[in-house]
This record gives C-alpha cells, structure tokens and sequence, in this order.
C-alpha cells in the first residue's frame, strides 16, 4: 500500500517527538496528573534517606532526572536547555528505520518545527524505567532510561490536536543524553493530520504507467 501525501520529512517527520517530539514524560506536564500536594518529609529525614539509598539506584534516579528535565525542555520549547542536556557526541534514531541525526542537526530540526508548525507540545502522562545493561545482557552497555509518553501537539495553522503514544530510550554518559531511539505510529500521526492512504494503481498487462 503506498502513501500519496506532501510533506517534509525532515522537518515534519524528524521531530515529532526525539522526541519527541521526542518524545516525545513529565509530572509537571499535565494539571490531570498531578497528585494533591502532601507534606514533605524533613530535611533530616531526607538527608537520611539519601544516605541509605544504594549508589546503582541514586545512578538510576540521577538519569531519570536528566530525561525528565529534557522532556521538559521540549514543552517550554527551550532548546538552549535540551543543548546542554545533550553530550557532544550525541546521535538520535527513529521513528523509521533510517532516521538519524546528530546533536546539530537534531536540534535544528526541534528549532524549525517550533518556529513554523509546534504550537504547544504537552506530555499529560508518563512512565519511566531506568536500567543498566551489561555486555551480559545482550544488549549495548550502559545507563539507559526508558520512557513511554502520551504526548498532544497542537499546531500553529490549526490543525490538531494529534495524539500520539511515543516510546523513547536514552542513554545517559557523565549526565548527558549520547543516544536516543525513538518509536511512534507515523501513519495515525499522518491520518490525524487529514492524509489518506491511497492504494498505488496496479499495471496492466502491456500498459505503462
């Protein structure tokens, strides 16, 4: 089945949420979210809590902090914060199969969607998993945080609002995201913007299309 739309992807397509657009959460994001406010524990009993926390789990939380603070960084559109939240050598992946992009060019990216077609970008709910992978496990090593996200964006000429489920992982270095992959239906995002599937003419025997 092909797809017959107009469309830029390297603007439209690319940041979306690496998010997302990257993605594409965060506890502040959403008023629906938030849990009533409760008192807090005391300094004392905070700075001992702290000094019982194991240093891998401390490692974890610290990562988290660093995505979420990211996150946030993409709905307030402040991409001097997601800069420095990126390390230097940084290279983000997806949604398709060869989108990539380097810390220059990602953030260029995230800056012409803001400026011509991102009117809000909300994440009004979130989950986030960190873990360290080892070469045991498989996988790559690393710090790696995981983040799913029900993410709303709203566009500057009105169209909109697009809903999106975005999967995103990270992973941290010395306090800094070095890689992200992220994963989103870009077809429902595609047909919630008015595009159509079209199914491409079938050629005929002896007939040139």
């Amino acid at each position: 089945m092909g797809l017959r739309v107009t469309i830029k992807p390297r603007h439209m397509k690319q940041l979306i949420l690496c998010v997302f657009l990257s993605a594409c959460l965060l506890s502040c994001s959403s008023s629906g979210d938030k849990t009533p406010d409760a008192v807090g524990p005391s300094s004392h009993d905070t700075a001992a809590a702290a000094a019982q926390t194991p240093p891998a789990d401390k490692t974890k939380e610290e990562n988290m902090a660093v995505v979420n603070k990211y996150l946030s960084a993409i709905e307030n559109h402040d991409t001097v914060t997601m800069a420095s939240l990126m390390a230097d050598n940084y290279k983000g992946y997806g949604p398709s199969i060869g989108d990539s992009a380097g810390k220059q060019e990602n953030l260029e990216n995230w800056k012409y969607n803001i400026d011509h077609y991102f009117a809000t970008i909300k994440y009004n709910r979130y989950q986030n998993f960190a873990t360290t992978m080892t070469k045991d496990n498989g996988g790559e090593p690393g710090d790696w945080v995981s983040n799913w996200a029900y993410c709303e964006i709203k566009y500057k000429d009105g169209k909109g609002p697009v809903h999106l489920w975005v999967n995103s992982v990270y992973k941290i270095e010395n306090g800094k995201i070095a890689k992200s992959r992220i994963f989103y239906n870009e077809a429902d995002w595609l047909r919630q913007l008015g595009y159509r599937f079209v199914k491409p003419p079938t050629k005929q025997k002896g007939q040139s299309l």
